[in-house]
C-alpha cells in the first residue's frame, strides 16, 4: 500500500512561502513546458486577430479590447476567448499555490493577456501601480493586506531585461510609505527595483500591494507575451468580471471545480453556496 504523500512536501515548499512573504512575489521558472506555452502562443496569437478585428468593427464582444499599435494589444476577460485560457483558469499545479499563499476557496478576480512589441512602445515610460478597488486598498491603511494574487504567464522568453519585463520592488508590500515620486517617473529603475528575468513557460505570482509596472523595452526587436490571472477571497465581492461573462458560458463551460471560483448567483439558478 502506498504512503499518502506529506502535506508539507507538497507546493508551494516552506523555502518558497518564506521568499513569498518576504518579498511580495515569487518565480516559478518555466513552470509550463515548452508544447504548452507553444499551444497557448498560438491561440493568443488566433484570439488577438479576432479580438481586434471586432474591436475594429465594433462588434460586441465580452471584455475589453485596447489597440496599441499595429500588434500591441491588451485584451481582458480572456476565460472564454480560447478553451486553453480557460483551462488554466484551475491549472491544478498552480492551484496549489494559490491554495496556500492565499485562500483554500479562492474565486477568481481578472484574466487578461498582453502582447506588446518594442518598435511600438520604445519610448513607453513606466506606470508604476498597485492592484486593487478603492486606489489600491490604501484606505485600508499600511501594510495593505493580501486580497488579490496575481499570476503572469510568460510566452516569450524573458531572460534578458529590456524586453518590458515586469518590473517590481521586492518587499514594497510591507511598506509604510509610498515611493518618491520623482522615482515614479524615472525611465531607468530607481534603487531596489528589479525587471523579472526568465524563460518562456515561467509563472510569477506577486501582492496586489507590491508595487510593479511593465517594463522599458531596450532590447532591439524584443516582445512581451504574457497572460495574467488574479484571484481573490471567496467572500470579496471585488470583481467586475464576475458580471462580464454569458449566462452559456457560466453553465454550459464550466466544470465542476470551476464553478467553485465564482460567486454562486452568477448562475441560472443561482447557486446557494459559500466559497
Amino acid at each position: 500500500m502506498s504512503e499518502s504523500p506529506n502535506p508539507s512536501a507538497l507546493p508551494p515548499s516552506q523555502a518558497e512561502r518564506f521568499f513569498f512573504d518576504t518579498n511580495g512575489y515569487l518565480v516559478l521558472e518555466s513552470f509550463l513546458n515548452g508544447e504548452h506555452v507553444a499551444r497557448l502562443h498560438q491561440a493568443l496569437s488566433e484570439v488577438m486577430a479576432r479580438r481586434r478585428q471586432w474591436q475594429a468593427d465594433g462588434t460586441p464582444h465580452t471584455g475589453m479590447t485596447r489597440i496599441i499599435g499595429e500588434q500591441s494589444t491588451r485584451i481582458f476577460y480572456i476565460l472564454d476567448d480560447h478553451p486553453l485560457f480557460l483551462e488554466l483558469l484551475d491549472w491544478a499545479p498552480m492551484m496549489k499555490y494559490v491554495h496556500a499563499l492565499l485562500n483554500p476557496k479562492p474565486h477568481h478576480h481578472a484574466s487578461d493577456a498582453i502582447v506588446e512589441v518594442n518598435s511600438e512602445l520604445s519610448h513607453r515610460l513606466p506606470g508604476w501601480h498597485l492592484d486593487g478597488h478603492d486606489n489600491g486598498y490604501r484606505n485600508l491603511g499600511r501594510p495593505i493586506p493580501l486580497l488579490q494574487l496575481k499570476l503572469g504567464y510568460y510566452l516569450t522568453d524573458m531572460r534578458e531585461a529590456g524586453q518590458g519585463n515586469l518590473t517590481i520592488v521586492p518587499g514594497s508590500h510591507k511598506s509604510l510609505v509610498e515611493p518618491e515620486p520623482d522615482d515614479l517617473k524615472r525611465r531607468e529603475l530607481f534603487p531596489g527595483a528589479l525587471e523579472v528575468c526568465a524563460p518562456a513557460g515561467s509563472a510569477i505570482l506577486f501582492h496586489n500591494a507590491l508595487w510593479h509596472t511593465s517594463g522599458i523595452f531596450r532590447k532591439h526587436d524584443s516582445q512581451r507575451v504574457i497572460l495574467y490571472y488574479a484571484y481573490e477571497h471567496p467572500w470579496m465581492l471585488a470583481s467586475q468580471e464576475h458580471w462580464g461573462y454569458s449566462k452559456e458560458f457560466y453553465n454550459q463551460r464550466l466544470s465542476p471545480q470551476q464553478r467553485k471560483l465564482f460567486h454562486g448567483f452568477v448562475f441560472d439558478p443561482p447557486e446557494a453556496r459559500w466559497g
